[in-house]
């Protein structure tokens, strides 16, 4: 090779070559210091974009596994409320049978008659109490969304809680109601309350799908975008040795044009 003072052709090669290496230790730092490692689309344009679908599948997973939690809150607040009716109906059920009691004067069945007024009041509450403004009763149902995509749904029933206690709130009195009658009512209330736990069981394994589902896609998104932390670290050592290595070259790459000085001495 010639020796020439104009052109410094190691020098180049050194500075392009420092270059490269301060490039790659940077990208390093980049990973290292945001846990990710693609910090730019350039790094793994096709990563990136199944990244963004599912982190967005993600968060639909978490939406879904909300309103899954809130159904079962629905659910749990029907539940009480069926129990509270079953408990109004044993009474009413006691209260009846203590009327046909032979010892008890006009005064005392008026006396029952009077709790069975309140009992009944309070029955009919029961069948128009709410949750969050949503009709606990009705006899209607509701979609529940169990899939972040939407495939796959889930209807809450809606037990219809005054149809199945009509025989005991639109009695008058005790003597206007049989033992068959609150022995149906009680039937009724027990078979929504068994509905409704088909509804929370079916709910439960929905949101333990949901977990799992979730799990996989945020491990199936890790292995994308998530840096080897173990890995990365031996490319950052690696590539910061060579960024020292290139710069002491460079140093030694413009100081080898000045032995053309000696020769014009």
């Amino acid at each position: 090779m010639s020796l020439v003072i104009n052109t410094n052709i190691a020098a180049s090669s050194a500075a392009h070559n420092l270059n490269v290496s301060n490039s790659m230790l940077q990208k390093s730092l980049a990973r290292l210091s945001s846990g990710s490692k693609i910090t730019a689309p350039a790094d793994d344009a096709g990563g990136l974009a199944v990244s963004m679908k599912m982190e967005a599948a993600i968060r639909r997973t978490d939406a879904a596994a909300t309103n899954v939690a809130n159904a079962v809150s629905f659910l749990q607040t029907q539940d009480g409320s069926l129990k509270t009716s079953g408990k109004i109906l044993e009474r009413i059920a006691e209260l009846k049978t203590l009327s046909t009691d032979v010892t008890k004067s006009a005064s005392d069945v008026a006396n029952y008659n009077t709790e069975f007024t309140a009992l009944k009041a309070e029955l009919t509450n029961q069948a128009t109490n709410t949750f969050n403004g949503v009709a606990l009763f009705g006899g209607g149902t509701l979609t529940v969304q169990t899939s972040e995509d939407g495939a796959q749904t889930l209807a809450v029933t809606q037990a219809d809680l005054a149809t199945n206690v009509t025989a005991i709130t639109g009695a008058a009195n005790l003597a206007a109601i049989t033992t068959a009658n609150i022995s149906t009512a009680i039937t009724n209330v027990a078979t929504s309350r068994a509905q409704n736990g088909a509804d929370s069981s079916r709910l439960g394994f929905s949101a333990d799908m949901l977990a799992i589902n979730k799990t996989n896609l945020e491990a199936a998104n890790s292995r994308i975008v998530d840096v080897d932390v173990a890995s990365e670290s031996t490319k950052l050592a690696r590539n910061n040795i060579l960024v020292q290595a290139g710069s002491a070259m460079l140093a030694q790459a413009n100081t080898s044009s000045q032995s053309a000085l000696r020769l014009l001495q």
